[in-house]
């Protein structure tokens, strides 16, 4: 009969998984925090400027020439 051996891992496996998770939420969390600042910032610049140009359209259209 042939047997096969699963050895366990050794302790430092218990200690560095983890680690190496709770890492990766960590950074992903602080990574996704930024990308999501950066996304508003973008998205109220665009608002900005498209404002800008309807007030730009609007000052044109109310001043004869």
């Amino acid at each position: 009969m042939l047997a096969i051996a699963i050895a366990l891992p050794p302790s430092s496996h218990f200690i560095y998984i983890p680690v190496i998770f709770l890492l990766g939420i960590v950074l992903g969390f602080i990574l996704g925090g930024k990308a999501t600042r950066d996304a508003i910032a973008f998205e109220a610049k665009k608002a900005a400027e498209r404002e800008a140009r309807r007030a730009e359209r609007a000052a044109k259209r109310a001043s004869p020439e």
